[in-house]
């Protein structure tokens, strides 16, 4: 059963922060497509108003431009929400070395005054995005809540910071939080540019423009990589999640894993081209190899990413060569 089928009470009210980003518009897109209203609270540094521009027309749709270092801003988007999909933060270990400030103001502050705006408007359900990176250095797979190492970089801190404060604001104010610890999610509307796109748009955009890829390191690193789809329903069934549930983190992967280079000549194949990779160094900060036990995930949020690495692959290609 994939999320379609979750059933919320019918004036059911989401507030997607971030609903302008990747995982935030897809968000979006679902919750509308389900029959329910969404508020997209986003202030447009990384997520693009092309993304919600859609559903602009749809009654059920709101965009509210603003910041989530603004408690007040905060306090207005969550008010009357029903469920708070909280995906707003800055991404990418790189740049997060690069701006170690920034990254405590937006992904932690930011944060928190979303989850006091949440509970202080009685919300629900407060989901939010963490990150596989929580686990840095500890070396043993499959990764497994409860099993984390010292962290490699700002961004993983933030993450880290950010289950704590979940952790926090369910056992001293009742708010029910549920962290998502996404594994390299890929797919629909993922931005392919900039020096920090995620390694899959930007390989597909480089082979279809004939450009010559730089897999950073030796190409034998893994990752778990997890289809948009899986990641819609992990959201979705958290927000439905007893409250026996609440107050932990889940690792929110598809269960596989994948070398880069074995990723890179897939898509390769699937793109009916043949063109030998560049290497750089690796980059700093990054988890060597990757892979999610999604056992608790499974029992305590009932959650079954339906679509392995193999089709979510294909899908993603056929959505960029018809939009890129």
């Amino acid at each position: 059963m994939g999320y379609k089928d979750l059933k919320f009470d019918k004036d059911s009210v989401f507030l997607v922060t971030g609903g302008a980003g990747f995982i935030g518009s897809n968000l979006c897109e679902a919750i509308l497509e389900m029959g329910y209203r969404a508020r997209c609270l986003d202030d447009l540094s990384t997520g693009k108003y092309g993304n919600i521009e859609p559903f602009l027309s749809n009654p059920r749709f709101t965009f509210i431009k603003g910041d989530i270092r603004d408690l007040e801003t905060c306090m207005k988007a969550a008010e009357g929400a029903d469920y708070v999909l909280n995906q707003a933060a800055w991404g990418s270990v790189p740049r997060s070395i690069e701006m170690p400030l920034l990254y405590e103001e937006i992904n932690i502050r930011g944060t928190l005054n979303m989850m006091e705006a949440s509970r202080q408007c009685g919300v629900k359900k407060f989901v939010y995005a963490s990150s596989s990176s929580v686990y840095g250095d500890h070396p043993v797979l499959p990764k497994k809540e409860g099993a984390e190492g010292r962290v490699l970089s700002p961004y993983a801190l933030t993450k880290k910071v950010d289950e704590e404060y979940g952790r926090l604001y369910k056992t001293l104010y009742g708010l029910d939080t549920y962290g998502l610890r996404y594994f390299n999610v890929f797919g629909r509307r993922q931005d392919p540019d900039g020096a920090y796109a995620a390694v899959i748009p930007r390989f597909i955009r480089q082979l279809m423009a004939g450009e010559v890829p730089t897999i950073n390191g030796d190409g034998r690193q893994s990752r778990d990589f997890t289809y948009i789809d899986n990641v819609i329903e992990a959201n979705l069934r958290a927000a439905l999640a007893p409250s026996e549930a609440a107050g932990e983190a889940f690792n929110i992967g598809a269960g596989g894993r994948e070398y880069l280079i074995d990723v890179y000549n897939q898509l390769c194949d699937a793109l009916g081209t043949k063109v030998e990779p560049g290497f750089g160094p690796e980059r700093k900060g990054d988890i060597r190899d990757s892979n999610a036990d999604i056992s608790k995930a499974r029992k305590l949020l009932g959650y079954d990413p339906q679509i392995d690495f193999a089709k979510g692959i294909h899908l993603a290609i056929d959505w960029y060569v018809k939009n890129l």
